[in-house]
């Protein structure tokens, strides 16, 4: 796919958006853009190296942020960790994901945006155990249950509803719509057949 100049620059915002977005203070966390962007790029990109950049891109620009904040003394939350190459591989994951996601409309983006949501959190939080990271659980079965428990408490206590177990989720589905739907209108709305992205009917 050659970039033409409207692509490139919309391509260029959203990773940079997406990466200032995730680094911002008191943001909630798993309320990111991310998953959404790695399932919108399988989705959306018809050429698959684009595809993959997109989100892998916006994840490196803000891991670099953290970094550089974290050994400034700004934030205690460090931008290279142990299981990082683990979580790029997620993202992988996730785009693969959205090359299955042939016929565009709400019903089927919201089931892959559920479904990508989960499996974004089964994946990211068995690198957790196999790293032996978090409260480094027991390489068993019930090790790898109480992990996956750990982050649903993690994410009951300080996700965007507090005592609510599916704060991952309701971040996940609430980017989806926003670019899936974003995209959708200014599409519509200004006429546009971009090269290099599918066209939603």
């Amino acid at each position: 796919m050659k970039l033409n100049k409207t692509l490139l620059w919309t391509f260029i915002a959203m990773v940079v958006v997406a990466a200032l977005y995730r680094v911002i203070p008191g943001r909630p966390f798993g309320f990111a853009p991310q998953m959404a962007l790695a399932l919108f790029g399988g989705a959306m990109i018809r050429d698959k190296k684009w595809a993959f950049a997109l989100p892998l891109f916006s994840l490196f620009m803000s891991d670099v942020i953290y970094q550089v904040l974290y050994l400034s003394g700004v934030t205690s939350i460090q931008g290279l960790y142990g299981y990082q190459a683990g979580m790029y591989l997620c993202y992988i994951a996730i785009t693969l994901f959205g090359f299955l996601l042939k016929r565009i409309n709400f019903l089927n983006v919201a089931i892959f945006g559920t479904a990508g949501s989960v499996l974004f959190f089964l994946l990211s939080n068995l690198f957790v155990w196999i790293g032996g990271f978090g409260f480094a659980r027991p390489k068993t079965i019930e090790g790898l249950m109480l992990c996956y428990q750990d982050a649903l408490v993690f994410y009951r206590d300080y996700g965007v509803i507090n005592g609510f177990y599916g704060n991952v989720l309701i971040g996940d589905l609430f980017f989806t719509a926003l670019i899936f739907g974003g995209y959708y209108l200014v599409q519509k709305t200004l006429h546009l057949k971009p090269a290099g992205l599918r066209v939603v009917n």
